[in-house]
């Protein structure tokens, strides 16, 4: 019989499919290199767990989840150790590693805490993770006294040194725990039967009814009648449930075959009718009328940012934002060429207040601000304002003359088959101006961006790699508001 870790029965819960592909034929399932997206999630979790094991400083690390972790892991407890980081279990072919093991000496009973890099609890996800250990426990008679879920504290706002106490919270969810265990007893052992299956799964995997954005990393292997661009990839369908559902139990997968009679959104249905009849829609009308709102000089602004999930500077709260850097192109009349600025912070420290100083000189007190997704741009704006009230007054200014181009196309101005019910700069830019690219850069979106600039800060990072982090962020962050005037200037020369 196969072993299922309690990593495999939270992938389970998501897609039994996806897993038994980890467990029989990893070279699928991870034939796909992770996002910096989610290699950042990995690094975050990491961490807030190191920093969260100073709450107990008497804990003893255990390194591995092999056979030998798991004789020391009982090696300790047979000792009576007070705190252990990382104990493995292994029983009945479930294995887990705990993130804190508390040995309560005055009754002998244990309590366990659990890491979540969060600023809250997710019940539907976290609670199961939190169960997985406790029925693990309890089939191995160890007595579990309480359960409890450590996770960020939203409202701690760094002021000098980081103050752990503070800076976590800890949730007893005990009864929780208690109520779900038998659930997730049986729902383990259901998922250790399916892993264990040498035979590979029939039929389709349960992802086939969600959104494009939530399907497991093997879904063309379990799917293969699914086109790459289907009817998962409409618009918000995956907030369309019955929709969604209607049209797979159809077996309607091609947007070509989209009965009439489901109802869409004009945004949804306009994507259909773009791709199936090949037809640009232009509302040249409503685009004039938004440009005609627009006052010259017009600012091209994008910013880049950093959401560090450990405030590493005075007057952040975990996972606020760390402006890092700015693009700026500023066009003067129609007919001029843009001129560029910008800013980007080396150093190791909070870049907030030489960020705003570099802006004031560039951004001017009149005319458009344009930007890419405003709630963005002016929340940080705000962020940043909260943070050196001397830049309020500059700041309230700046979100007061933001323009955000990507309306345009979230109002249906412009839609085109190519865009593929899609609203971001570069699935705009590909299709109106394909001459510009991100293609070839170093860095190609925001998630290795602020990954980049957390290295380019590192004492750890050579000197060459430094230089070549610099030069691809400057030609990113360039590149995303010379995107921005490209795309304006495309749309004005068809009205």
């Amino acid at each position: 019989m196969k072993v299922l870790s309690k990593t495999d029965y939270i992938l389970y819960r998501e897609c039994p499919n996806n897993v038994w592909y980890k467990v029989h034929k990893p070279e699928l399932y991870y034939e796909s290199e992770l996002s910096e997206f989610e290699k950042a999630i990995i690094e975050t979790g990491n961490e807030v767990e190191l920093i969260a094991r100073q709450l107990f400083p008497t804990g003893i690390l255990i390194e591995g989840r092999d056979a030998a972790a798991q004789e020391l892991t009982k090696k300790y407890l047979s000792e009576e150790k007070l705190t252990l980081f990382q104990p493995v279990f292994m029983v009945d072919g479930f294995l887990c590693a705990l993130d804190v093991l508390k040995f309560n000496p005055e009754d002998k009973t244990y309590s366990i805490y659990e890491v979540k890099a969060t600023n809250s609890i997710d019940d539907k996800v976290h609670f199961h993770d939190l169960t997985f250990q406790y029925n693990v426990l309890k089939k191995l008679d160890y007595k579990v006294k309480s359960a409890h879920l450590i996770h960020l504290n939203s409202e701690y706002v760094r002021s000098g040194e980081l103050d752990i106490i503070k800076l976590f919270e800890i949730e007893d969810v005990t009864p929780a725990i208690e109520d779900l265990s038998e659930y997730v007893l049986n729902e383990m052992d259901q998922a250790l039967h399916y892993v264990s299956a040498e035979a590979k799964p029939n039929g389709f995997c349960c992802c086939i009814y969600k959104g494009r954005s939530r399907h497991c990393s093997t879904f063309k292997h379990s799917n293969p009648q699914v086109p790459e661009y289907s009817v998962h990839d409409i618009a918000r369908i995956g907030n369309s449930k019955a929709k969604l559902l209607e049209m797979i139990d159809g077996y309607i997968y091609d947007l070509k075959d989209v009965p009439e009679h489901i109802k869409l959104s004009d945004i949804q249905r306009n994507q259909i009718d773009a791709h199936t009849l090949d037809r640009v829609l232009r509302h040249k009308d409503k685009i004039a009328e938004e440009f005609e709102s627009l006052t010259f000089p017009l600012y091209f602004l994008d910013y880049e940012t950093y959401p560090c999930a450990i405030p590493r500077y005075d007057g952040f709260s975990p996972y606020q934002q760390i402006p890092f850097q700015y693009s700026l192109h500023v066009l003067d009349s129609e007919d001029s060429e843009p001129k560029h600025y910008e800013y980007l912070c080396t150093d190791p420290c909070d870049p907030s207040n030489m960020f705003a100083e570099s802006l004031e000189k560039v951004i001017g007190t009149k005319g458009s601000v344009i930007v890419w997704n405003k709630s963005f741009e002016c929340g940080i704006n705000k962020k940043i304002a909260a943070r050196l009230p001397n830049y309020q007054a500059l700041m309230d200014a700046v979100n007061g003359r933001v323009y955000d181009l990507e309306d345009i196309f979230t109002k249906q101005y412009f839609v085109h088959k190519n865009f593929k019910g899609k609203t971001s700069i570069k699935s705009i830019l590909s299709v109106l101006v394909p001459e510009h690219s991100y293609k070839n850069l170093g860095i190609r979106e925001g998630g290795t961006a602020s990954q980049s600039w957390n290295e380019l800060i590192s004492d750890e990072t050579s000197a060459e790699r430094k230089n070549q982090i610099i030069s691809d962020l400057k030609e990113y962050c360039k590149m995303d508001t010379f995107a921005m005037y490209a795309i304006w200037n495309s749309l004005r020369k068809i009205l």
